[in-house]
């Protein structure tokens, strides 16, 4: 009988809670489209590094992150999936071929990660606007399926740090447009557009994964820095933050 009703509550919240992701998104579109006017980098699938300042730096230092990125990597096995952490992901991916490490998510720091990884994280809290951070590690094989992000508030940035020898067959499609990695190097995107990932090779791919808050003209930077903070503070975000807390307390 307890049985039953947890599995009634069970099937109740995540009923409710898709209702809510629904109507909270078809929201952010709406107001998607005026942040894409007021944008100060235009609104395009790809953007060129020479537009942020910050990018020389972070490339410059990029042997720095690597460093630290090889010493998680000896213990791959027990750094969480995407899915383990951020649960909207399971539309996305199910299998264990897509790891990830975060140091911060829509601006909670992750106090735990940033200290094993402080020559990154030193990097990454000079980034104008940063909101999360996070090494995305695409293991063999691994196709991850067309999809959209969240919110056009923010521009998604990779900096490669760990790319296969055959890059061509490693890459990414956002809009109509190819990108490959290499590494040191950048590629900064809105990933508001259709885009999909692919890993055909038999080694691994890992990207610094940040995001950062659009520039944009007032008022709309205002009201994008606020609507960002509501995110954070959405239920969703803090069960990702507890989440990840499990997830550490399980493999010290």
């Amino acid at each position: 009988m307890t049985q039953n009703i947890n599995q009634i509550y069970f099937n109740w919240q995540n009923k409710y809670r898709q209702i809510i992701l629904k109507q909270g998104e078809k929201l952010l579109r709406k107001l998607e489209q005026q942040i894409g006017k007021a944008s100060l980098i235009g609104d395009r699938t790809f953007f060129e590094s020479e537009n942020f300042d910050w990018v020389a730096e972070v490339e410059n230092s990029w042997l720095k992150i690597r460093q630290e990125l090889d010493i998680l990597l000896q213990n791959l096995e027990q750094l969480p999936n995407f899915q383990d952490i951020s649960e909207d992901q399971y539309s996305i991916t199910k299998d264990n071929l897509w790891k990830t490490y975060f140091l911060y998510a829509y601006g909670i720091k992750v106090e735990d990660n940033c200290i094993q990884c402080p020559e990154t994280t030193k990097i990454i809290e000079t980034i104008p606007g940063m909101k999360t951070a996070f090494f995305s590690i695409l293991l063999p094989h691994k196709h991850i399926p067309e999809h959209c992000g969240p919110y056009k508030g923010v521009i998604r940035y990779h900096l490669a740090l760990k790319v296969p020898e055959q890059k061509e067959k490693c890459g990414i499609r956002v809009g109509n447009d190819i990108r490959h990695w290499t590494e040191g190097k950048s590629l900064i995107f809105d990933d508001t557009f259709p885009h999909e990932a692919w890993n055909k090779t038999d080694e691994i791919r890992v990207v610094l994964f940040l995001d950062f808050v659009r520039p944009m003209r007032l008022p709309w930077s205002i009201i994008n820095k606020s609507l960002i903070q509501l995110i954070a503070w959405s239920p969703l975000v803090q069960k990702g933050k507890k989440n990840l807390e499990k997830w550490n307390q399980l493999v010290k």
